[in-house]
């Protein structure tokens, strides 16, 4: 695969799953080049093995002999031709957040759910909900214990303002997996080891048992079982100046498990929060039944491998 210019620079996570698809990845800058140097460098490239795909990712304008250089391979070795954006939709399931206002069409099919989709997810958030919570009674009720054994101090239950569906606050409960006072007054990102966390803590966090409690959010219908994790206002707030279209999470209820939570890592700063937002988006633009069980799947290999993402 080679993709042409540096538009979107990718992740180190998303280049290893890059080279698993494609072992022959490359990237033509296009940066300060006239097009004839970028004619020949593509022309080098071609003549040492025929790529599968070419990715168009760049913010230039790109130049009509390029494009005819390109089309015409297209057509010859049937190459696959794909901009940035379809790339990332494609083959890494999540959207391109542009960086200015140029190109809004990404945003065309992002909306909430139609009325028969939200009463399938509603359906799904009781059928999976009140099961589940009957199964892991045994696992609440020994969290609890450990909670209070290895924090005796603190609450078992971790109840926090988060931003739901149209940005509308609502209390998540959650099983508390820190110290008490944790945040001292002044709101923090979790990180991966972090100290704040006791032992049986950060084994709920990497198994998302600490999120069972939030089960009775969803049968209030402040939540649903798969959807964007619910953030505080304080952080929304943050993100909403830093990441263009941040609040576009807002248009369905947040979730217990999501497609950026099993897709990505656990989130320290502003460009975590705009890389999960990305895959948030992905899940309103292609929402399915299928997505649904794809995420679910995910979710439970998380619990059981404790993968922690």
């Amino acid at each position: 695969m080679i993709v042409l210019g540096r538009k979107y620079k990718f992740t180190e996570l998303e280049k290893e799953t890059i080279q698993k698809l494609f072992p022959s990845f490359k990237q033509v800058r296009y940066t300060d080049k006239t097009p004839q140097e970028v004619l020949h460098l593509l022309q080098e490239e071609l003549q040492t093995a025929t790529p599968s795909t070419i990715v168009l990712n760049t913010k230039a304008k790109v130049p009509n002999e390029i494009i005819s250089f390109l089309t015409t391979k297209q057509f010859e070795n049937n190459i696959e031709f794909l901009t940035i954006e379809h790339f990332l939709e494609k083959y890494l399931h999540k959207c391109y957040i542009p960086e200015d206002q140029k190109d809004l069409a990404f945003l065309d099919n992002i909306k909430p759910y139609t009325t028969s989709q939200y009463i399938l997810k509603r359906f799904i958030d009781y059928a999976v909900a009140i099961p589940l919570g009957f199964l892991t009674l045994p696992i609440m009720l020994y969290s609890a214990y450990r909670i209070k054994k290895e924090s005796p101090d603190g609450d078992v239950f971790f109840k926090q303002k988060r931003v739901g569906r149209n940005g509308i606050e609502f209390e998540c409960i959650k099983f508390r997996s820190m110290v008490p006072d944790a945040e001292k007054g002044k709101p923090r990102f979790a990180s991966k080891d972090d100290p704040r966390v006791f032992n049986w803590g950060a084994v709920m966090r990497k198994t998302r048992i600490d999120e069972l409690p939030q089960i009775i959010n969803v049968l209030k219908g402040e939540m649903h079982m798969i959807g964007p994790r619910p953030e505080r206002k304080y952080w929304v707030d943050q993100f909403e100046k830093e990441i263009p279209y941040y609040n576009e999470r807002h248009l369905i209820a947040p979730g217990i498990t999501g497609w950026a939570q099993v897709m990505y890592p656990y989130g320290e700063n502003a460009e975590d929060a705009k890389q999960k937002l990305m895959y948030d988006l992905y899940y309103l633009k292609n929402w399915s039944l299928w997505l649904e069980v794809k995420t679910a799947l995910k979710t439970a290999l998380v619990m059981v491998g404790k993968k922690g993402l």
